[in-house]
């Protein structure tokens, strides 16, 4: 079997890659069966001079490949006839900014296999790069309250080498951080990077109640589950699973750490039809005291109403003013400073890479030799050979089609 490392092509450049040079070596090794050609690139985070000195084929054409593997996105224009892809499409939730893409996908009678949708038998996501975007989220929301406020100034994410660099440059300007209050939405991956990050620069963490109701001589943080955020509109306590299957029967309980939070973290995963963390009505009260935002999630003009855009790793910020509810210079003292990166494990290529790498292959490369007996591969099967989505994505056809 035949792999081969695709050149990212996506704009603005992605320096990450699903395997390194010495995952790539020890996965041969492990598969005797398995030989991997590597795309020339001139984006890639590991050189190809890396791979080739590790003796791995450095090729310009991978059409002679079994199974094409990406990060991001491919260009429509880029994509083979009848191969077998893996990469973010971002389409399963009918993206319409990648319609197009799918429909082209379909027409190449390309197998795609979705990064974003390759789960275990219990349904739950096994490869994700979620972890990294929680690690510089967090990272770029000090940066922004630094800049902000004129306390201290940052490097920028994709400067430092690794995590480890991160966090030291955390524990350095701690000492000039006022005792500010950092509340976290979220208990998953992301939020897991967001907590690695608080700990690591040693912010202490607290228990909602005290979050609430006590004042403190250090900066602290609270991490919230969903059950901590939103409320049943019935006043019924059913628990997360019920919030889950029936998202619309909530409201949001939010607000109440808003009016005494000063830095708010968002690392949840956001479902349609569940309740917002906040809207711009609650963003214009008086109370609302939050004034740096770091969005992970970064879902634009939903759950986290000072979202109006994606912002770059070029100009990671920008101001909201909530009473005009327009775009403003994050410095104005009216302004909430949003972070709002949507490819935040960009800026650290290296830990996001090897991390990924490490769990493709766990979790995904011995589907390829034993006839995928958990069923990995079909479940993240989006596309068949003969142009048609399989029947787990049937029910994409009418986005396919343009009829929503």
């Amino acid at each position: 079997m035949k792999i081969a490392i695709i050149k990212e092509r996506k704009n603005p450049p992605d320096r990450r890659v699903v395997f390194s040079p010495d995952a790539c070596v020890a996965l041969e090794k492990e598969y005797p069966n398995l030989t991997f050609e590597i795309e020339k690139s001139d984006v890639r985070f590991f050189s190809d001079d890396l791979y080739t000195d590790n003796g791995l084929k450095l090729v310009d054409d991978v059409s002679n490949c079994d199974v094409l593997l990406g990060v991001k996105e491919v260009p429509i224009d880029s994509l083979i006839n009848n191969k077998s892809y893996f990469f973010f499409s971002h389409t399963f939730k009918k993206q319409p900014y990648n319609r197009k893409l799918l429909q082209a996908i379909l027409d190449k009678k390309i197998e795609l296999y979705d990064h974003e949708v390759i789960t275990n038998t219990k349904e739950v996501r096994t490869v994700a790069f979620g972890r990294y975007a929680g690690i510089v989220g967090a990272y770029n929301g000090f940066r922004a309250y630094g800049l902000k406020y004129d306390l201290f100034e940052l490097p920028k994410a994709e400067n430092l080498k690794d995590q480890a660099h991160l966090i030291s440059n955390l524990k350095e300007i701690k000492k000039e951080l006022p005792n500010i209050k950092v509340v976290v939405t979220g208990k998953g991956k992301v939020a897991g990077g967001v907590k690695e990050m608080l700990d690591g620069m040693g912010v202490k963490e607290v228990d909602v109640d005290g979050f609430l109701t006590k004042n403190y001589n250090e900066s602290v943080y609270t991490q919230l589950g969903c059950s901590d955020y939103v409320v049943r509109k019935d006043g019924k306590e059913l628990g997360v699973k019920d919030f889950y299957t029936n998202p619309e029967a909530y409201k949001n309980n939010f607000i109440r750490f808003a009016n005494v939070a000063d830095f708010y973290i968002s690392a949840h995963y956001y479902g349609t039809g569940a309740p917002f963390i906040f809207t711009r009505d609650e963003a214009k009260s008086n109370q609302f005291n939050i004034k740096i935002v770091a969005d992970v999630s970064c879902d634009i003009d939903g759950p986290v109403a000072c979202t109006i855009r994606p912002s770059t790793i070029a100009k990671p910020i920008y101001g909201y003013n909530a009473q005009t509810e327009k775009e403003t210079d994050f410095k104005n003292e009216d302004a909430i400073a949003v972070m709002a990166v949507d490819n935040l494990p960009c800026e650290l290529p290296n830990d996001a890479s090897v991390g990924f790498g490490k769990m493709f292959a766990e979790h995904v490369i011995p589907a390829f030799f034993n006839n995928d007996a958990d069923g990995v591969l079909e479940r993240a099967r989006m596309t068949t050979k003969d142009g048609k989505l399989t029947k787990r994505f049937s029910y994409l056809q009418d986005y396919v089609d343009g009829k929503e």
